[in-house]
C-alpha cells in the first residue's frame, strides 16, 4: 500500500508538470484561426 501511494503521488506530479507545460505552450503559440 505504501509503495502504491508513493507511485500515485509521483504520477500526479508528472501529470501536473505535463499539464503546466502544455498550458504554457498553448499560451506561447500565436493563435491562427
Amino acid at each position: 500500500l505504501e509503495r502504491e501511494v508513493r507511485e500515485l503521488r509521483q504520477a500526479n506530479e508528472i501529470l501536473k508538470k505535463a499539464s503546466a507545460y502544455f498550458a504554457q505552450a498553448e499560451l506561447d503559440r500565436p493563435f491562427r484561426k
